[in-house]
């Protein structure tokens, strides 16, 4: 049996906007996994972006902190790394011993200073038994101080202590809360 030219012509029609019908719905099924990851805090694409990653800050050969980002995106016209999906900064003295560690949400560390701004949810906690409470804090490469402008709280062998503005060196050994409250433990 022969199929005439005529008798084709309304299912070849068919077949093609059949093909294109599936060819719609593959791009538009895959649109969404083609999407580049834009970090929301820029709204552009990073030079470089990394998972799970670790760096150090050493100096004259000793580490003097260790940096852990489960996720971070370099930016280098802004000299700025920002860190997601939480982060931690152990912090070692000038002879390599362990002195206290940083927990946050997210930050940002200048690239040309190193300093870093943590961002919600920071815990800090010294190997002497200060922990410290806060949603923001800087830490300043060149002075070594920790800070924050925010609420803070302290707790230590010796006080639990709150208010709002912060200082301190990096094992929060010595520290001063602004407008303060709160109490101190043991003999007055």
């Amino acid at each position: 049996m022969t199929l005439s030219k005529r008798a084709c012509l309304p299912s070849l029609k068919i077949m093609n906007r059949i093909f294109i019908l599936l060819g719609m719905l593959t791009l538009f099924g895959c649109a969404e996994k083609l999407k580049p990851t834009v970090v929301p805090v820029t709204g552009r694409l990073p030079d470089q972006e990394s998972w799970h990653s670790t760096i150090e800050f050493s100096d004259s050969g000793t580490v003097r902190g260790v940096l852990k980002a489960g996720r971070l995106w370099v930016f280098n016209d802004q000299n700025k790394t920002y860190l997601g999906d939480s982060l931690r900064v152990d912090f070692y003295d000038s002879l390599g011993r362990h002195t206290s560690f940083l927990t946050a949400d997210s930050g940002i560390v200048d690239n040309t200073n190193n300093n870093l701004e943590a961002i919600g949810n920071v815990y800090a906690h010294s190997d002497s038994g200060t922990s410290l409470w806060t949603q923001r804090l800087f830490w300043n490469n060149s002075t070594q101080k920790v800070t924050s402008d925010v609420f803070v709280k302290i707790e230590s062998p010796k006080e639990d202590i709150q208010g709002t503005g912060f200082e301190s060196n990096r094992d929060l050994s010595d520290y001063r809360i602004f407008n303060v409250s709160g109490e101190s433990k043991g003999k007055h």
